[in-house]
This record gives structure tokens, C-alpha cells and sequence, in this order.
């Protein structure tokens, strides 16, 4: 990703040690808010199959629950999103609030390149990118699978009302996406020809990334989830860290933080905290 106020970033990353050296950019002066020319917005319970025989945990998250889930971020503006992949039952708390995607986006745009025949190379690519979130793989992915567009096609064609490619388009860590559109895009992969590639991926994701920053926060490495992690320092002093992934292959579950602080630890206490509460009201133990 390129390199912006490059002076003032490495006085950042010097005072905040583990700081992803790639992760910092000029706060730009876009709305993030702005959705997609075209799409309605459908109702994301409406996107499940038939209901299950077995009751769904989110039945019982009230809307005081969800709200004290996200509310567990402390500083945090936080959007928080859970579909149970069997019924379609949905529930979230600023779940259509836009963030910048810092590498979720990766995600977004292996849909799109694994949806064509790719070389044993490309293939390595896209593992990487969603595994490791490794930097280099995906700024090849970008340029060479027309990343602009990618992230507008997946959007059409799995329902993503809140997500469009950035106004900048060498910068993929600013695709802004939401909490809801992170689950919907779980349940389109899942019922798709890539679901095998991409979970594969996100499963095979070690603890520490290929730029050395520890990506074992929120979802990564709890029994039964596989996720994509997402983190990204933004100036003056914004800390971006997101989870989304699936628990038990039953629940899409999406963690979208910005922390104001500039601390990678009060950041990572915040999403860990949210994550928690989501998963102690769906019976898990993180």
C-alpha cells in the first residue's frame, strides 16, 4: 500500500511498537458514508435457507443485548453483525455503519478472483492474502484482478448494500464495507463455488501475519471459527481492528472497531471485549 506522511508515520510507528508498518495513511477527506449507485437494500434475514429444526442462539439476543455487546467497546465505535447461517435470523447493532475495510477487503476481492480459473500462482496469492493477510499478495491480487471493479462486482452479485471500492484506487485498506454486508458476504461464499478455496484459507490463518503483526484478537483462534482479520493505523491517531468469520458453521459473525487512541492495546482489549460478549451470548466460551 503506498506510503503517506511518510515523516510523521515513522515517528508513529516508533512510538507505538507494534504498529503494522504498512498500515498507516493520510486521513482523506471522503465520506465513507456513501453507498453504491445501484442495489436496493434487501432485508438480510430474507438471504438465509430454510429455517432449522434447531432453535437459533440469536433468538435470544435482545436489541438492549446487542446494544450492551457493542456498548463493551468502551471508546470504540464499534458495529457489530451475526446471522445464523440456517434460518437467516439476523441481528446487529450499527450494523449498516461504514468502515474502512483495512484487509477485510481481501477477502472481497479473492471471491471475485476465484470465481475464474486461476494459475497455480494466482491460487498462492489468494492463500496468502487470506491466510497470512500478506500485503504483497494482495497488492499484486489488486492491480492484476481489476481490483476496483472486483469489489463492485461482489457487491451486485452477493447483496452488499453498504460496500464500494475507495475513492483512492491504490488504496485497498479504505474498500469500505459494514458489519452487515461482512455476514451477508459470509452466506454468499458459503453457498458458492469458492467456498472451499476460501475456507481453506481463513483456516490455515497462523497467529502472527506476514508483516509480523499478531492477528490472533477477536475471532482468530477460537474453537470453531474460521476468520479474516482486518487491522490499520490511520491519521492522526485512528485504530482500525476487525474480525469477521463463521463459529460452528452456523454463525456468520462480523466485529468492525475504530479505536480513537492511537494504542494498539486499547484497540485489541476493545474488539476482544465485543467478541467475547457476542460469543457468551451464543453459549461460546472464547
Amino acid at each position: 500500500m503506498r506510503w503517506t506522511l511518510i515523516l510523521f508515520l515513522v515517528a508513529v510507528v516508533f512510538a507505538i511498537p507494534d504498529a503494522s508498518p504498512c498500515s498507516a495513511h493520510a486521513k482523506p477527506s471522503a465520506d465513507i458514508s456513501r453507498g453504491p449507485d445501484v442495489l436496493d437494500d434487501p432485508d438480510i434475514s430474507d438471504t438465509g435457507s430454510d429455517a432449522s429444526d434447531t432453535r437459533s442462539a440469536i433468538s435470544d439476543i435482545s436489541a438492549a443485548d446487542i446494544s450492551d455487546i457493542a456498548a463493551a467497546g468502551g471508546a470504540s465505535d464499534v458495529g457489530v453483525a451475526v446471522l445464523d447461517l440456517d434460518s437467516g435470523e439476523t441481528v446487529a447493532e450499527q450494523g449498516d455503519k461504514p468502515f474502512y475495510s483495512a484487509s477485510l477487503s481481501k477477502l472481497i476481492l479473492a471471491v471475485d478472483a476465484l470465481s475464474r480459473p486461476l494459475s497455480a500462482e494466482d491460487q498462492d496469492l489468494v492463500h496468502r492474502a487470506l491466510s497470512a493477510s500478506d500485503d504483497n499478495a494482495m497488492d499484486v491480487l489488486w492491480t492484476r484482478f481489476d481490483g476496483m471493479d472486483a469489489i463492485g462486482r461482489v457487491a451486485a452479485e452477493a447483496g452488499l448494500t453498504g460496500t464500494h471500492a475507495p475513492d483512492d484506487p491504490s488504496q485497498w485498506g479504505e474498500v469500505v464495507i459494514t458489519a452487515d454486508d461482512m455476514v451477508r458476504l459470509y452466506h454468499y461464499i458459503l453457498g458458492s463455488p469458492v467456498r472451499d478455496a476460501v475456507v481453506a484459507a481463513l483456516s490455515a490463518a497462523p497467529a502472527t501475519a506476514a508483516d509480523g503483526f499478531d492477528q490472533a484478537f477477536g475471532l482468530l483462534g477460537v474453537t470453531g471459527v474460521y476468520a479474516k482479520q482486518g487491522w490499520m493505523y490511520y491519521l492522526p491517531s485512528d485504530v482500525y481492528l476487525h474480525s469477521a468469520g463463521v463459529l460452528d458453521n452456523r454463525y456468520a459473525v462480523a466485529v468492525l472497531t475504530t479505536n480513537p487512541t492511537g494504542d494498539w492495546t486499547t484497540a485489541r482489549q476493545s474488539i476482544n471485549a465485543v467478541t467475547q460478549a457476542v460469543l457468551a451470548k451464543l453459549g461460546v466460551k472464547g
